[in-house]
């Protein structure tokens, strides 16, 4: 398995609030973790959101005894939520903070996807990209009811308006997704920093035509900051390397 990620304050932000976690070794009782959290809520609140969330998610992995990968991650999303509305409510700066999450786990053939917000996760393979995940988003609810066009929701000006995030409410409402992985496949996981100024056919184009994943993240960034870099941008890249479990 290997993996990059990086993250850039991007052409119009003074501060990143986008926070990245990788680990190809186990984390608790899974086998390796691929974490973007893109937080929002004020100049440090959302810098803030984003890391302290995943803080939390890592130690509560860390300390779940648990063995299925959708439970523990559930947990530990519910638990992150829960502090970060116990942080707003103790600190009157960060009142209103709030983090999109999406992160991956890869047990065998199999990725374990969960996903809260407008940040996304995408299957790279030979052929085409595919976005895995659904934005929970006022701009695709649009979409979805046939108020929009796919075309029109790119520009939307309500396109930053997201529906679900951590340290929203109480309750969060998690999405998962598994996945079949294929030999060749690539993940990316990515703040909307990048998925709303690069087009999804451009970002299968540089995945496709880098040598290393170091060299396509670097590209990425690249690409998002040419094309006005309007937020903070964050790509994580995993390559699974399932050839080598084909062949066990």
């Amino acid at each position: 398995m290997k993996s990059y990620s990086i993250t850039d304050v991007g052409q119009k932000r003074t501060v990143n609030q986008d926070f990245v976690f990788t680990s190809e070794t186990p984390v608790g009782n899974l086998p390796n973790l691929f974490v973007v959290a893109d937080g929002m809520g004020g100049h440090k609140a959302g810098d803030f959101a984003s890391s302290y969330a995943v803080e939390v998610l890592l130690s509560t992995i860390r300390e779940d005894e648990n063995s299925n990968p959708v439970k523990i991650i559930r947990a530990a999303i519910e638990n992150a939520n829960t502090q970060l509305l116990r942080e707003a409510s103790d600190n009157e700066a960060m009142s209103g903070m709030g983090t999109t999450m999406v992160l991956v786990t890869i047990v065998g053939h199999y990725a374990y996807v969960a996903n809260v917000g407008d940040s996304r996760l995408y299957l790279i393979d030979e052929n085409k990209i595919s976005q895995i995940t659904k934005d929970h988003s006022l701009v695709e609810e649009m979409v979805r009811m046939g108020e929009i066009s796919r075309d029109d929701a790119r520009n939307h000006p309500d396109k930053n308006i997201i529906t679900r995030a951590l340290g929203a409410g109480r309750d969060v409402d998690v999405d998962f997704f598994d996945i079949r992985l294929t030999p060749g496949d690539i993940l990316l996981l990515c703040s909307d920093g990048l998925s709303n100024m690069v087009p999804d056919e451009d970002i299968r184009q540089v995945i496709r035509t880098s040598e290393t994943l170091e060299e396509t993240g670097r590209r990425l960034v690249s690409m998002a900051n040419d094309n006005g870099g309007r937020d903070n941008i964050a790509v994580v890249l995993v390559e699974p390397e399932t050839k080598e479990v084909e062949v066990c």
